[in-house]
């Protein structure tokens, strides 16, 4: 197949947050001005209807990347491109046009809607912010189609959210993003929130909706089950930096970096098989005063004077890149060997729990 453009492209990507003490109380204690790296120049491409995750632990900076996409914060330095054009420096009419494109589903359902609002103007928002239809019937219209996609009916759109479940406050969530017909959701934990047996169930709708509407997914996740579920790609996150970008099933068959084998190394051993296990250790580092050289370098147990010394850079290694001087030294023990940890089956089983 011939190569296309992709929907989205990310090229060292940054954004840092002044965190600095009140202007009076750095006088008198004579401090400096303090910044929070949330994401440190990450570069990666998503194609047209792929779902690329991001995983890693809690303040990694994967949320931070999904709001830079869709506008939400706007970037220290480098570029976001939305189907070949640059998102910043856009005048108003081009960027209302790129926006509508792009729509996000948050992490709670319950935080995220409007409590006073009814599902219908909920839904309806994103049509009437950007225009998209003139009179109140075809809004109406729009909202009972989007409704009856994520499996709700047209009675829903008169309640309240405080009506509905969970599951179903995530599914309005969701008919409020497809309202203004985008082609790339942000889904920033879209199921952390939820009940083991409710999460399948979204999952099993995004995964439709993908299928029947072409749709191109950010999934933001630190539940490797899920990742393993949903992905097609997966990047793995670490301080604000990506440690590794790989095909899910390449990533779960033989993870690379030190990092990603230990997060692997945490899905449940539901077989009870005892193979051997390298937990996630140690304190993730203070992101306002982070390590030098290789950020993972006080965590990571083939750690050496280089990765002290020299932040790594992503190389290829195969069909995927990793950002590890101990992989780009080959001194690393191989991991998925035959007889090895079968991170695949175990995140299988942990999604079908």
């Amino acid at each position: 197949m011939p190569e296309t453009t992709p929907l989205i492209q990310v090229d060292s990507l940054a954004r840092s947050f002044d965190v600095s003490p009140p202007l009076l109380h750095r006088l008198l204690y004579r401090l400096p001005r303090a910044a929070l790296k949330a994401v440190d120049g990450i570069s990666f491409d998503i194609p047209k209807g792929k779902t690329f995750s991001l995983v890693g632990e809690s303040g990694c900076g994967k949320s931070t990347v999904g709001r830079l996409i869709v506008g939400l914060y706007p970037p220290s330095r480098g570029s976001i491109r939305f189907d070949g054009v640059p998102l910043s420096g856009l005048d108003d009419g081009a960027e209302r046009s790129i926006r509508k494109r792009l729509q996000m589903i948050f992490q709670d359902p319950y935080a995220s809607l409007n409590p006073r609002w009814r599902v219908a103007d909920i839904v309806a928002e994103p049509i009437r912010a950007h225009r998209l239809l003139g009179s109140e019937a075809a809004i109406r219209a729009r909202v009972t189609e989007v409704l009856e996609q994520v499996s709700l009916s047209a009675r829903d759109a008169e309640k309240f959210p405080h009506e509905f479940s969970g599951g179903q406050r995530q599914r309005i969530s969701i008919a409020r993003a497809l309202a203004s017909n985008p082609e790339f959701l942000v889904c920033d934990e879209p199921t952390s929130a939820l009940d083991v047996s409710v999460q399948a169930q979204i999952l099993n709708l995004m995964k439709r909706l993908q299928r029947d509407l072409g749709l191109t997914y950010l999934f933001i996740s630190h539940d490797l089950a899920v990742v393993y579920f949903i992905s097609d790609v997966v990047g793995v996150m670490y301080l604000g930096r990506l440690v590794e970008i790989a095909d899910v099933k390449s990533l779960f068959e033989q993870p690379l970096h030190p990092y990603t084998r230990m997060l692997l190394d945490a899905i449940p051993d539901l077989d009870m098989s005892g193979r051997a296990r390298v937990p996630v250790a140690g304190e993730v580092p203070n992101p306002i005063d982070p390590p030098s050289g290789c950020h993972f370098h006080p965590r990571c147990p083939f750690a050496q004077d280089r990765c002290r010394r020299e932040a790594p850079v992503l190389q290829r290694h195969g069909r995927r890149t990793v950002a590890c001087h101990a992989v780009e030294e080959d001194r690393l023990p191989a991991a998925g060997a035959p007889g090895g940890p079968d991170y695949r089956a175990a995140a299988g089983r942990s999604q079908a729990v």
